[in-house]
């Protein structure tokens, strides 16, 4: 190109030399004559855009014998619907409602354990016995007592039947044995707090109070902690701007960073309290611990599903730019011919991201080549040849 200048340059100056000596622009300025100034200025406007349009001839020909010009090399994609699953990422600790501490209903001392800590149990089953006291001791006594009133009381039944004694007498009677059955069933109660048994099916996780302590009812007076490993659940606070999207049974992704774990689940309960301090609502995500490593108060990383388009355009954030307008656009190739196409800009609205995807709303259809590679380097219009 710098040569064609310098030709055009040279012919012009051959051509002023062989005509006849024209005033010089100093010259004519000097006059301060105004119609020789327009004169002057007319004649160098004409010259002007004679050269330029030589310029555009000598470049179209340029571009038709010039095999070997530069044109940009870029990278295409083609647009596809592609099914996108966009999630929202918490974090939760594991929970589990079968975790408690159990204490003594009765004073005494803590006569025998049957448990070791990390054993497993079965509901209903003796883990302790605290020393009664004697009770089981009245307890015989009443049973003996009571079971004379109801003798008693039988025999006096089918006397007044048969119009034999006075009414006052089989009254008597009757309320005998039902207030000495009423006090035995109470005895019997008291009694049955000496025994301490497995409220649930779990792990005996703790044996805090030792074989021969003294224990009673009341704070700081726990004797065991058992879990139950099978029913564990991750609870967490979502925004409510997610309150129609996080819904029961929403599937949910769970990893455990400790354990190098990952798990498919999904939500098992939500919340219908909106915290007012911090504009959340609770939600509990059900997990599956059949190897029992999951344990209570594990940190786990959620990634719940909150958003689900079938058929989506999807496509690389980086090749997205903005104009002065603040417009995104990205470039797709139009007038194709083997190889070889024109790169044009199109605006784009774009919808929810996932890692360095985005989703696109309006202004690309599924076929149409995107230029990936080399987007940032190209022009609206520009020529572009695409890489195999």
């Amino acid at each position: 190109m710098k040569t064609i200048y310098l030709l055009l340059l040279t012919t012009f100056i051959l051509v002023s030399c062989g005509e006849k000596k024209q005033p010089t622009l100093d010259e004519v300025i000097a006059t301060q004559d105004l119609t020789k100034i327009r004169a002057k200025k007319t004649e160098l406007d004409k010259q002007s855009q004679e050269i330029a349009e030589k310029i555009k001839l000598l470049i179209a020909e340029i571009d038709k014998l010039d095999t070997l010009k530069r044109v940009p090399l870029v990278t295409a994609l083609e647009a596809k619907h592609e099914v996108f699953n966009h999630y929202l990422e918490l974090q939760g600790d594991v929970k589990t409602k079968q975790n408690v501490l159990i204490y003594p209903e009765i004073p005494g001392t803590l006569e025998k354990v049957y448990v070791t800590r990390g054993q497993n149990v079965s509901k209903g089953q003796v883990l302790a016995t605290i020393d009664d006291g004697g009770m089981a001791q009245q307890v015989a006594q009443l049973e003996a007592t009571t079971s004379l009133a109801k003798t008693t009381f039988e025999r006096q039944k089918r006397l007044w039947e048969q119009k034999i004694g006075s009414e006052i007498q089989f009254l008597q009677a009757k309320t005998s044995y039902e207030s000495q059955k009423n006090s035995l069933d109470q005895f019997k109660k008291q009694l049955s707090k000496a025994t301490i048994r497995a409220p649930f099916s779990g792990v005996i996780d703790d044996v805090i109070k030792e074989q021969g302590t003294v224990v009673a009812p009341g704070m700081g007076s726990e004797i065991f902690r058992i879990v139950n490993l099978d029913n564990m659940y991750i609870e967490t606070a979502v925004p409510e701007t997610y309150i129609s999207n996080i819904t029961k049974g929403k599937e949910v992704q769970v990893s455990f960073p400790v354990l190098r774990k990952d798990i498919a689940t999904k939500v098992r309960e939500t919340g219908n309290f909106i915290n007012p301090a911090n504009r959340t609502f609770m939600i509990e995500i059900q997990v599956p611990n059949s190897d029992k490593n999951i344990k209570p108060n594990l940190t786990a990383k959620l990634k719940i599903n909150d958003y689900t388009n079938l058929k989506a355009i999807l496509i690389p954030q980086s090749i997205i730019s903005e104009n002065a307008e603040g417009q995104q656009y990205v470039y797709i190739i139009t007038d194709l011919n083997g190889n070889k196409g024109i790169a044009k800009q199109t605006v784009v609205k774009t919808g929810k991201t996932q890692g360095d995807i985005i989703e696109i709303l309006e202004g690309i259809s599924e076929g149409d080549m995107l230029i990936q590679a080399g987007a940032r380097s190209v022009k609206n219009g520009q020529e572009v040849k695409i890489s195999q």
